[in-house]
């Protein structure tokens, strides 16, 4: 007995669910292509399906097949045909390998065996076919790839544009809460839970008054017996935390270095990080991060010498990386989340070392003689620069005088041969010679 779909061979699982990535690897090019034409929410959605006036065309299959369709001349388009073949690989590579991850592929596995599996992971309903064991591990696995490919779609935006649209999170955010909700089944930790032990042996360090908070059972019963409620208040906890931590560091930093820290993407990118994994894989996803980033700064540093970097790649790595190594990191943390209400002490003392450790910097960089802040640069006025300003102080030569002949190389010079000739066109005025054929 196998616990994949319809009980299929693993090998025919895992190749359908790479020919399936490598497809929908296509569609996520087009939305990394469409989504940013937009700044709201609906229109970014939109225009993946009608790009409207000045974009591609609407997407057809034919000449659009995955990962062979790039090597063709039409979509051989300046800057693409990297990042189409890049994407439509990475989404084929991905779905198989979280699929072997989540599922257990052995004969007569179980739910345990799966690589989320732990302590107080939910293990679905024996007397029930569509929360049954193996459901619950392919729910969760079906609510965990939403979030991959809006990962690879903001990811992408990020690099090319250093932006995160809402077209991309919003919608995400969405699917988390509402699918934390209706299953109930599909987290990876519960809300709340703690060490009694534990607790037990940090009790002397603490105040009588803190005792009441210490005191507890490892679970509360009620989230066994509300299902869906805790569903729901895990991927809300979890997009609260997430946002918030970003958010934190976001004030914090503009208030001590005067410059923005992080981006107000980042913030929403982890909110949706958090709707779908919870706050505690969050939390760790938000310190894992920094070191997924460590090493391609130190390297960029030397070649581009840019005080900026888009953070959400990194946080998206983070994010693929705790699902995909969740017993390893969960070994690592595991005793700290089980603190229970210590968490929150915790979490002041961090705040406040990041103010210190922000502070500290600044006077290190006071007493090397670096600039505190650096002011916007401002560059040299240029006779290109005056032209330019007085080209755009009247962009119709015709305003407020009546309309007059005009050698056509003025207007090729300014750009405008194709608008002159649209206008004059559609009113029947005179062409010039060599201005091009009417419209």
């Amino acid at each position: 007995h196998l616990m994949t779909l319809f009980d299929l061979p693993p090998f025919v699982v895992l190749t359908t669910l790479f020919l399936l990535g490598a497809l929908l690897g296509r569609g996520l090019n087009l939305c990394i292509e469409r989504i940013p034409l937009h700044e709201e929410c609906l229109a970014s959605l939109k225009a993946v399906w009608h790009p409207g006036p000045g974009a591609s065309a609407r997407f057809r299959l034919r000449g659009n097949w995955p990962l062979v369709g790039w090597l063709q001349r039409s979509n051989r388009r300046a800057g693409r045909p990297n990042r189409y073949l890049t994407v439509e690989l990475l989404n084929a590579i991905l779905l198989p390998v979280l699929y072997a991850c989540e599922i257990p592929l052995a004969e007569n596995a179980t739910i345990q065996e799966s690589c989320l599996a732990n302590l107080y992971s939910p293990a679905g309903w024996a007397d029930s076919f569509w929360m049954s064991p193996a459901a619950v591990l392919h729910w969760r696995y079906l609510y965990h790839l939403v979030l991959i490919e809006a990962l690879m779609v903001a990811t992408f935006i990020d690099w090319d544009l250093t932006i995160i649209p809402d077209g991309v999170t919003f919608p995400a955010t969405i699917v988390g809460v509402l699918g934390g909700f209706l299953s109930g089944q599909v987290y990876i930790l519960p809300l709340w839970f703690q060490s009694p032990e534990l607790i037990h042996l940090l009790r002397p360090m603490f105040t009588i008054w803190m005792h009441p908070l210490l005191d507890g059972p490892a679970l509360p019963a009620w989230f066994a017996n509300w299902p869906h409620i805790h569903g729901l208040l895990v991927s809300l906890t979890g997009l609260v935390v997430g946002a918030g931590m970003v958010w934190t560091v976001r004030i914090i930093g503009q208030w001590i270095l005067r410059q923005e820290a992080m981006g107000f993407g980042d913030v929403i990118l982890m909110g949706m990080m958090g709707s779908f994994l919870g706050w505690q894989p969050t939390a760790i996803v938000f310190f894992l991060a920094p070191v997924c980033a460590l090493a391609v700064v130190a390297v960029s540093l030397f070649f581009t010498r840019s005080r900026e970097i888009p953070y959400g790649p990194y946080l998206s790595l983070a994010a693929v990386v705790v699902l995909l190594a969740f017993p390893t990191v969960w070994y690592h943390a595991e005793r700290l989340f089980s603190l229970g209400a210590l968490l929150i002490l915790l979490a002041l003392v961090l705040v406040i070392l990041l103010v210190v450790c922000l502070g500290l910097m600044q006077l290190v960089k006071l007493g090397l003689g670096i600039p505190l802040y650096y002011d916007e640069w401002i560059g040299e006025w240029t006779s290109a620069d005056q032209l330019t300003h007085f080209a755009g102080e009247k962009t119709d030569l015709s305003q407020g005088c009546w309309r007059k002949e005009t050698w056509p190389g003025v207007l090729s010079g300014r750009g405008q041969s194709y608008d002159e000739n649209w206008r004059r066109g559609s009113g029947g005025g005179k062409r010039f010679p060599g201005s091009g054929p009417r419209e």
